[in-house]
């Protein structure tokens, strides 16, 4: 069964969602920017293609090796418990788990979140195949949403940095830029987003936006203009008082074809 009804974000992020944590809903929620997913009222995991998901996060920080994470795929997947897997094969520790998969579900849910017309759909019993690791309330993952957008504000107003292809400005830096964000500098191309960085470094996509918003209030990062639109141009026929032979004959024949 499936349910559909509009967001209004005009007063809390997902009354839909709110409204699925009272009455203790198990499903999918997929909103524009991404999917929460509910056991019981509780959101268990959370996808969205702007953020690096956590089998990134493992494999890149180290915690898991690359043959491991799709072993435990291959053997726990359809059972939905690749987390349990990880942890019991011994693969993954339970605390590097558990932290690793908060840090993928607010991550997610902080774009999931994000503001958008169009309207949400829940898909009733659906279940996410990483399987149980640690349930967050409702409210733990609006409130950090919040708090997320409030310190990216703080930092730089101009959300454009957050979608915008980005190049360097060549100014020099007042300050020297810490390792950690002169890494995210050097993946600045002039072509590549924060999703493509975060995906580049295999870091928080939250993260790598502020950092950016930081070297863009530095004076060291700004979004690629958007090129104008070409005026587009239409060729029209000479105009002549002469008709055209050729194409009134090729009317003609086409016409007694009929």
């Amino acid at each position: 069964m499936t349910a559909a009804l509009a967001d209004d974000t005009a007063t809390v992020l997902s009354p839909m969602l709110q409204r699925l944590a009272a009455e203790r809903a198990t499903g999918a929620l997929i909103r524009d920017r991404g999917t929460l997913y509910l056991a019981d009222g509780e959101v268990v995991h959370a996808e969205s293609p702007a953020t690096p998901g956590i089998d990134v996060l493992l494999t890149r920080s180290g915690a898991l090796r690359h043959e491991g994470w799709w072993d435990a795929v291959a053997e726990a997947g359809a059972g939905q418990r690749v987390g349990r897997y990880l942890v019991d094969s011994g693969r993954v520790p339970g605390g590097a788990l558990e932290l690793c998969h908060l840090g993928a579900l607010y991550d997610a849910a902080f774009f999931a979140l994000a503001p958008t017309r169009t309207p949400a759909r829940f898909r009733y019993g659906v279940a996410h195949w990483i399987g149980p690791v640690r349930p967050v309330p409702v409210d733990a993952v609006q409130r950090e949403t919040l708090r997320r957008r409030e310190l990216l504000d703080r930092i730089w107003p101009d959300p454009a940095v957050d979608t915008a292809p980005l190049r360097r400005t060549g100014r020099p830096a007042d300050a020297p830029v810490p390792v950690g964000r002169r890494r995210v500098l050097e993946c600045v191309d002039g072509a590549r987003t924060a999703t493509g960085i975060a995906q580049e470094l295999g870091r928080s996509a939250f993260h790598i936006l502020v950092d950016l918003r930081r070297l863009t209030a530095a004076g060291l990062v700004e979004p690629v203009p958007e090129r104008a639109p070409e005026a587009s141009r239409i060729a029209l026929p000479e105009v002549t008082a002469d008709p055209d032979v050729a194409l009134l004959r090729r009317l003609r024949d086409a016409l007694e074809a009929l």
